[in-house]
């Protein structure tokens, strides 16, 4: 359902952009490092440059259809109304006349600028009703499996992070012969003179971890504002100081060290790179939400393109300097680079005990902050996709089965399968990669451009087949060769990365 925001829970535009950068710069970046390595820093600099910008494109267009939306559904109150209006006024007079007024006028009498006037983002309206107002019944269920693939790949990802970065944490044997400075098999002990593997302590991590957020998909969660302040902060904190140690490693002095320099371009490198920065720009999903309580929403591209320009900025200084500093011996995850195996002396460039430890153990306090609410949103998609429409107002006599269904087995398979894909796999590269390639190229390129493209249909309709002029929440981007164009560039991705991992298997 829409949500009306009163003025007591607006806040200012700036404000409102600040949550959107907070939001796209997450534990996605810290995939960035590994994958400029791979692909060669110049070849990703140009790829991520070009994927900020189609991303900003695509953010345009949620926004525009968010406007369109609310003018449909205000035409639609509105005829309602007229109709209420009429069968009262008809109850009230026994006989009609020619000359009774009409209270409102119908909505065919709306003049374009009337329906531009509508076009305001009033209402939180989410992608699904979006997607429900514009799309087919065949359009719906593609938009719901797009957002569920997707989302269960996020999960996977946060499973196999956290797990990651405790096991390589807690995990304190170290081979004689091995390198300090690469990454150790799984096969190796975890503890000296137990028979547990790295691997196997991985996957007893995996399932503790499990087994204390997965619960919360089976509730609501809600009031989680001090806790993602707090995951703010720390995220903040933890990618100041990496720049910080980073840059330190690149200026200072290497004595007796061969210096390595990373490869300019290399292709082979190109599906992890597409998926990490693909993944790494994602809010489209959770524009609504954010876009909706700003008070002042003028020239709201404007201060969007200002965003995407300072995530670009920041994702290439950390980045690059990640790979200078620390090729060829990149992790995966960026943080555990910081981290300093015990038995390995005191490496130059990494950090002291006590922050190496933060930064390792950062993905666990953040990811665990956000598993139970992208867990429960995954829920949800389940039940607008597998489930009849709830009850509203709820309904002791809703069917047994269906109410089971929803408590009990829905929770249960948003859960298990992130689970069950973690456990056989914990190459966090490849899970960003194709999560990013794949679902994340639907959620963040086809589906804002199939929902702007029918919205723009729409409205034409409604102005009784004449194009709708210009209204201060179109996107910049308007003609049709934009939209024909990101439809183009996404499956140009989707291609490029199947052909490189067909390739590589």
């Amino acid at each position: 359902m829409p949500v009306a925001y009163p003025g007591d829970k607006q806040y200012s535009k700036w404000m409102g952009l600040a949550y959107i950068f907070n939001l796209i710069v997450g534990t996605g970046a810290l995939t960035l490092p590994a994958a400029f390595s791979r692909a060669g820093w110049a070849l990703a600099a140009g790829v991520i440059v070009v994927l900020a910008f189609i991303s900003y494109v695509t953010v345009t267009f949620v926004v525009e259809a968010m406007a369109s939306a609310n003018a449909l559904l205000q035409r639609k109150r509105l005829q309602e109304r007229n109709v209420s209006i009429r069968a009262s006024h008809l109850q009230e007079n026994d006989n009609d006349s020619e000359d009774t007024p009409l209270v409102c006028s119908d909505i065919s009498d709306h003049n374009s600028d009337e329906l531009v006037h509508q076009c305001d983002i009033t209402e939180q309206i989410e992608m699904g009703q979006m997607a429900s107002l514009f799309l087919s019944k065949g359009g719906r269920i593609l938009f719901y499996l797009c957002i569920i693939v997707y989302l269960y790949g996020d999960l996977s990802i946060y499973c196999a992070a956290v797990a990651q970065s405790v096991a390589d944490v807690t995990c304190s044997y170290l081979p004689a012969e091995s390198n300090c400075n690469s990454t150790l098999p799984e096969e190796t002990l975890c503890w000296e003179g137990m028979k547990l593997s790295r691997k196997d302590a991985y996957r007893i991590y995996l399932g503790i971890f499990i087994m204390l957020l997965g619960p919360f998909a089976f509730f609501n969660v809600q009031k989680t504002k001090y806790l993602q302040i707090i995951s703010t902060l720390m995220r903040w904190l933890a990618f100041s100081i990496m720049t910080g140690y980073a840059v330190r490693e690149i200026v200072m002095e290497r004595d007796n060290q061969e210096v390595s320099h990373p490869p300019a371009v290399s292709f082979t490198g190109i599906p992890a790179l597409f998926g990490a920065c693909v993944y790494s720009f994602m809010c489209h999903h959770s524009i609504p939400a954010l876009v909706t309580p700003i008070a002042d929403k003028s020239r709201l591209s404007w201060g969007f393109a200002l965003d995407y320009v300072m995530i670009a900025t920041f994702y290439l200084l950390l980045a690059l300097t990640g790979v200078f500093a620390f090729y060829p011996n990149l992790h995966d995850l960026y943080t555990l680079d910081f981290w300093q195996p015990r038995g390995c002396g005191v490496r130059p460039g990494i950090p002291p005990p006590f922050i190496g430890y933060f930064l390792a153990l950062f993905p666990v306090f953040t990811l665990s902050a956000s598993f139970p609410v992208v867990a429960v949103t995954l829920r949800g998609n389940l039940e607008a996709l597998i489930l009849p429409p709830k009850p509203s107002p709820p309904s002791p006599s809703e069917v047994g089965v269906s109410r089971l269904a929803r408590r009990l087995l829905v929770p249960l398979v948003a859960v298990a399968p992130p689970g069950i894909v973690a456990f056989a796999t914990e190459d966090l590269g490849t899970l960003v990669g194709v999560t990013g390639s794949f679902a994340g190229a639907g959620v963040q390129y086809v589906l804002p451009a199939i929902l702007v493209s029918a919205a723009r249909k729409e409205l034409v309709r409604q102005n009784n087949g004449e194009k709708l002029p210009f209204h201060k929440f179109s996107s910049p981007f308007r003609g049709m060769p934009w939209v024909a164009f990101v439809l183009v560039w996404a499956l140009a991705c989707v291609l490029i990365v199947t052909i490189r991992l067909a390739e590589q298997l």
